[in-house]
Order: C-alpha cells, then sequence, then structure tokens
C-alpha cells in the first residue's frame, strides 16, 4: 500500500465523502420538517392575534351583575384565574353568561350582586369577557407577532447552523485536520455500525487520549496496530478514522 497524503489544506469535496450526501439530505428533511412544524404553528398563533385584535378593536363595554363565582382552592390563587356567572343586558336583550374568565385575586372581592365591567362583541353577544382580565392580557396579545418573528428567525439560523455544521463535520478533518497514527485501546469490534472507541495517539512527543470514530463496515487504513485517523478542528479530543475506501476515493492511497 503507497500513501500519497498531500499536505492540509487538502482538496477534498463534499461529494467525494461516502454517505455525506445521504446526511445532508436526512439533516435537510429533519429541518424542512421542523419548519413545516414551526409554520403551522405560527398560523395556529396568527389566526389565534387576529381573533384577538378583532374581539378588542369592536367589543363593547357592558355593565354585568355576579351571579356566582367559582374561585380555586386558597393556596393556589396566586397568579391563578377564576370563573365568573354573570347577568347583563346588551341591546335590550337579557343574557347569562358562565365560565367568564378572570384573575383569583380580583374574583376574591366580588360578591353575588356585585357589578363587574364585561367586554361583549356584537356579533357574539352571548359570550362576553371581564374587561379588567381581557384587557390586562392584551399586551401579551400584542407582542405575538414580535415574538413569532424572532421564533421564525431563531429557527432559521439553528437549521442554517445545523446545515453548516453537518458539512464542516463531514470535510473539515479531511481537509484541515491532523493526520495522525491511532492506537486503539483494545481490538475494533466486528459490526455493521458506527464505532466509537478510545484510542491515543503521539504528537510532537506528547500522547494524546482521544476519542475516535469509524465508519460502519469499513476496513480502516492500518500500519500494524495502528489505523489512520483524522484530528477533528476545534474538537482536538475527537478523530475520525480514515477507512481503505475512503482513502483511495480521495487518492490518498494507491
Amino acid at each position: 500500500m503507497q500513501f500519497v497524503i498531500p499536505h492540509a489544506p487538502r482538496p477534498v469535496r463534499f461529494t467525494q465523502v461516502p454517505g455525506a450526501i445521504g446526511r445532508l439530505l436526512r439533516t435537510l428533511a429533519l429541518g424542512l420538517g421542523f419548519m413545516a412544524v414551526l409554520g403551522a404553528a405560527a398560523s395556529g398563533v396568527g389566526r389565534f392575534f387576529l381573533r384577538e385584535s378583532a374581539f378588542l378593536s369592536q367589543a363593547q363595554e357592558v355593565r354585568g351583575l355576579i351571579a356566582g363565582v367559582r374561585l380555586p382552592p386558597a393556596e393556589e390563587r396566586a397568579d391563578a384565574e377564576a370563573t365568573l356567572e354573570v347577568l347583563y343586558s346588551h341591546k335590550g336583550m337579557q343574557y347569562s353568561a358562565s365560565g367568564v374568565r378572570t384573575s383569583a385575586e380580583y374574583a376574591e372581592g366580588l360578591g353575588h350582586g356585585a357589578e363587574v365591567l364585561l367586554l361583549v362583541d356584537p356579533s357574539q353577544p352571548d359570550r362576553p369577557r371581564e374587561a379588567r382580565f381581557t384587557r390586562g392580557r392584551a399586551g401579551a396579545v400584542h407582542l405575538l407577532p414580535w415574538a413569532l418573528g424572532v421564533g421564525a428567525l431563531g429557527a432559521l439560523a439553528l437549521f442554517l447552523w445545523e446545515l453548516r455544521r453537518t458539512l464542516r463535520a463531514e470535510v473539515e478533518p479531511l481537509r484541515l485536520g491532523a493526520l495522525v497514527w491511532l492506537t486503539p485501546e483494545g481490538p475494533l469490534p466486528e459490526t455493521r455500525k458506527e464505532v466509537v472507541f478510545p484510542a491515543t495517539y503521539w504528537r510532537q512527543d506528547v500522547k494524546h487520549a482521544v476519542r475516535a470514530r469509524a465508519r460502519p463496515g469499513r476496513a480502516p487504513v492500518r500500519k500494524g496496530d495502528k489505523v489512520l485517523a483524522a484530528v477533528v478542528p476545534r474538537q482536538p479530543r475527537w478523530v475520525r478514522v480514515i477507512d481503505e475506501d475512503l482513502a483511495r476515493t480521495l487518492g490518498w492511497i494507491r
């Protein structure tokens, strides 16, 4: 076996690395799937925002009377919600509604017959909301588009980072990594799965302990009990084992 290994940076293309295209496609598929899920969630959030904005813009204030209050247990009322049963009139019609949400702390001070301010949508007069509670949440509702935009940008940045990481993980060790003769701590298992094993190598009279990753079902380039490996840039405790198929594809052995 004759070695013909150029000095770094070595001319290694992504398409020359066996299995790299498949891993890239899997990364793309996962990224696109994640973006689709995020898009569906964004669509739901957008519809909710539009509904809330429409309600707040056209709701009318109506005075109602408390017919009942449903509170959570006393020890659970901090930042909790309660529900009201209210009686009110709108455009000459009498209505009764239950399950009107409000804060538990506010509801504690409301007794039977107490007056409460409601917001009523003229198109749905039988679904009132307690005004104080609804307007208190309005600020958070108006932040939704901004939060959605930041989330979308974050997801896109994460996807691009993962794509870049995949590209680098496949090519950079071969292009820029130092090539070393690695001594595994024990015999490599016979398996068709990816193998990760502890090993050591010497460089400039210093012994380095690393974790090595070998491609599944491939015979590594050997020299006695040692195997050829490339040190992963920026992760000096990880190395990538160079198998014979890869070395021949790159023209490193003849």
